[in-house]
């Protein structure tokens, strides 16, 4: 997800992979799906530039993840990667699992083309003024 969006953010797309690599498999034990962190850390360089103290502009952030998340939970129910996928990501046995069910080029292919596309859209002017007002 950050690799996909990165380039927008002058961010190289081998660095953003990277910096991304923890992340998923919700961060190897099983949280928040790696595609949620993933919009997360484009929507907060969509934020524009860091200026001292500048709440605003962070809880700007704040409220775009939120819609965000609203979004994603909206369709799939929730943000755990362990439910999403439905197995133990935490475990060994679990990752074996998701691995021999192809969970990885299957359900994560998916969950990650649709993460994409709700963070598309919430960066369109047209799609909510709110939101783009914010980036």
């Amino acid at each position: 997800m950050f690799a996909g969006f990165g380039e927008r953010y002058h961010l190289d797309k081998e660095i953003a992979l990277k910096l991304g690599r923890g992340f998923g498999a919700g961060m190897g034990l099983g949280l928040t799906c790696g595609a949620v962190i993933g919009a997360g850390l484009v929507l907060g360089s969509a934020g524009g530039e860091i200026e001292e103290n500048d709440r605003q502009a962070r809880y700007r952030c704040y409220d775009a993840i939120k819609d965000f998340i609203s979004r994603f939970e909206a369709r799939y129910g929730t943000i755990r990667c362990n439910d999403l996928l439905g197995v133990d990501m935490s475990t060994e046995e679990g990752r074996k699992e998701a691995q021999e069910k192809n969970l990885f080029a299957t359900v994560c292919y998916e969950i990650v083309q649709n993460s994409a596309q709700i963070l598309a859209d919430l960066m369109q002017p047209e799609s909510n003024a709110a939101l783009t007002r914010r980036f």
